[in-house]
């Protein structure tokens, strides 16, 4: 466990799941502080598991280790603590890029023409619009530039770039034997202007099926698709979620 306490700046910007404090010193970085916090419904459900925040953070640390070693650019810089990540000062775009190999959960729903399962090669892209109280829409490429968010040539880099992301992390799991079934990412801008990925990338971000299997799954759809939460269900959420950080720790081997 990593005890260093760093001397955060002032708040910068508090999510559902994680808070955003200003480096003292360098205007460049910030610190990412993860809370303990599992939403679902835009956080209409909203429940604590103790020691999320540690293992989100170990998550995405290793993600993004892996990420940057692949030459992908990305926000990350180190971590910092258990549940504390230094990364480059971003301003976020408003839009979650989906990607997604296998059709299956909401995309089902919007295409019922489409029978889960299918496989999409290349890996077909979403984007939505991050907005709770719409239930972040889903937004194409005119409305993106008709927004003022990014030009025509920044949606097609975020396209791309979110694909080598996908690539990456997909033949790692799949070293695992671990299906990456869709993933959820964000981009934005560090101080320079240049375009990173960004945010977080942890067991929320993404659907796992162990073996292809989507009975045995891994990631926040366990938590999804409960019809009530009890204390049981919470124990058996952060187990999946103890064991997506430990296999995290190979994906850079």
């Amino acid at each position: 466990m990593t005890h260093n306490k760093p001397t955060l700046g002032p708040l910068q910007a508090e999510g559902k799941n994680k808070q955003i404090y200003a480096h003292p010193t360098d205007e460049h970085l910030v610190y990412i502080v993860s809370k303990d916090q599992i939403t679902a419904g835009d956080g209409a459900r909203r429940n604590e598991i103790a020691g999320k925040s540690r293992l989100s953070t170990l998550t995405t640390a290793n993600v993004f280790r892996l990420l940057n070693n692949a030459g992908i650019v990305t926000h990350f810089v180190d971590m910092v603590n258990d549940t504390t990540l230094l990364v480059q000062r971003c301003v976020m775009l408003p839009i979650e890029h989906v990607q997604r190999r296998i059709a299956t959960g909401s995309y089902l729903k919007r295409h019922p023409e489409v029978s889960e399962g299918t496989r999409f090669d290349p890996v077909l892209v979403e984007t939505f619009l991050k907005d709770d109280a719409r239930h972040d829409p889903q937004i194409w490429s005119q409305d993106i530039i008709q927004l003022g968010i990014a030009s025509q040539q920044e949606i097609v880099w975020m396209v791309n770039e979110g694909r080598r992301v996908f690539d990456v992390l997909e033949q790692a799991w799949a070293r695992l034997d671990i299906t990456l079934v869709d993933l959820k990412i964000e981009f934005g801008h560090d101080t320079q202007g240049q375009l990173l990925v960004a945010d977080v990338i942890d067991n929320d971000s993404w659907r796992l099926w162990p073996g292809g299997d989507k009975t045995r799954m891994l990631d926040k759809q366990v938590y999804r698709n409960l019809p009530k939460v009890t204390p049981e269900d919470l124990q058996v959420i952060a187990d999946r979620y103890a064991l997506v950080a430990e296999l995290t720790r190979k994906l850079n081997m």
